[in-house]
């Protein structure tokens, strides 16, 4: 079985994983496992399933994807509204406020996934550079504010989110860093080769 053909499974079994009460009352008792946890094994689902999308689904999605940035710009504003204190309230208070946001996951991760290729390099370094930079504006504010800006979790546990969303935003911008060189030394060394040959 190819790897596009396993990759719905998977995440349909991932899905039935996170479904399970336990676990995700468990992610969602901790406020970093809330936001840095939770969101992204979400996003990896809608990611996974949207493999499963017949190749004419696919082209529709693309005719009004150009270059990937309506997908970009609604995964970013998914996570954006993810990132509001009160967002993180309600979805622990109200079903239907965790079902939507559930929802909205699955939809950034399909998102995403049909639009980083399209992007490119510089549309990757657009979205990432303006997301990153939220994340560590947004984690700088959970540690230095004296209040809980979460009713449903410590002050601790908002500190030590700020301090995994900075932590996490400078991961990810270096390996997108280190592969974006890379995937650019590759172009040069392909691009030798046929001049070589010519």
């Amino acid at each position: 079985m190819n790897r596009l053909r396993l990759e719905p499974w998977l995440g349909a079994l991932l899905l039935t994983l996170l479904l399970i009460p336990t676990v995700r009352h468990g992610m969602e008792a901790s406020m970093w496992r809330h936001m840095l946890v939770q969101a992204p094994a979400w996003m990896w689902v809608g990611a996974l399933l949207a493999a499963a999308l017949p190749s004419r689904a696919c082209a529709m999605v693309a005719r009004w994807n150009a270059y990937g940035i309506a997908g970009l710009i609604g995964a970013a504003a998914v996570l954006a509204v993810l990132m509001v204190p009160r967002v993180l309230d309600l979805a622990l208070l109200r079903a239907d406020v965790e079902s939507v946001k559930l929802l909205a996951l699955l939809g950034a991760g399909a998102a995403l996934r049909l639009s980083w290729r399209p992007a490119g390099l510089v549309l990757q370094f657009f979205f990432l550079g303006n997301m990153l930079a939220m994340m560590v504006v947004v984690g700088q504010l959970y540690i230095d504010s004296p209040l809980r800006l979460c009713n449903a979790y410590l002050l601790d546990d908002q500190a030590r989110l700020g301090r995994w969303l900075i932590g996490v935003a400078a991961l990810l911008g270096t390996a997108w860093l280190a592969w974006a060189f890379w995937q650019l030394v590759r172009r040069e060394a392909a691009l030798a080769l046929q001049q070589a040959a010519s």
